[in-house]
């Protein structure tokens, strides 16, 4: 079992950076991937960003390569994502995802509550 809360939204302008972390509770956390989405108001829900139980697998949408890396430290049970050169369309809310493998479909175990990111222009 695992509960996931995730922070660090706001609201900022494009062009700038923001962020998320999501800590982890439960035995367990080192043995689980872990995966960011989003979803914009009447939008499907969106895989932004996957890494697996060791930190050395990583996986992103197209839409965020060369902007947001996600990361994660054990020790901490936390896992983040470092979002760069905001753009209006990032806008959404920001779900994190646990599962004991690593996948970039929306077929994970737990999630969190979300947290709103608004990037104007």
């Amino acid at each position: 079992q695992v509960q996931l809360v995730e922070s660090g939204g706001g609201l900022v302008q494009a062009g700038d950076s923001l962020r998320l972390s999501c800590a982890a509770s439960g035995r367990t956390f080192s043995s689980y991937a872990m995966a960011w989405f989003r979803q914009a108001p009447g939008k499907e829900r969106d895989f932004v960003a996957a890494i697996s139980w060791s930190g050395g697998n990583t996986y992103y949408a197209d839409s965020v390569k060369g902007r947001f890396t996600i990361s994660r430290d054990n020790a901490k049970n936390t896992v983040y994502l470092q979002m760069n050169s905001l753009k209006p369309e990032d806008t959404a809310v920001y779900y994190c995802a646990a599962d004991t493998r690593l996948r970039v479909n929306r077929f994970y175990d737990y999630w969190g509550q979300g947290t709103q990111v608004t990037v104007s222009s």
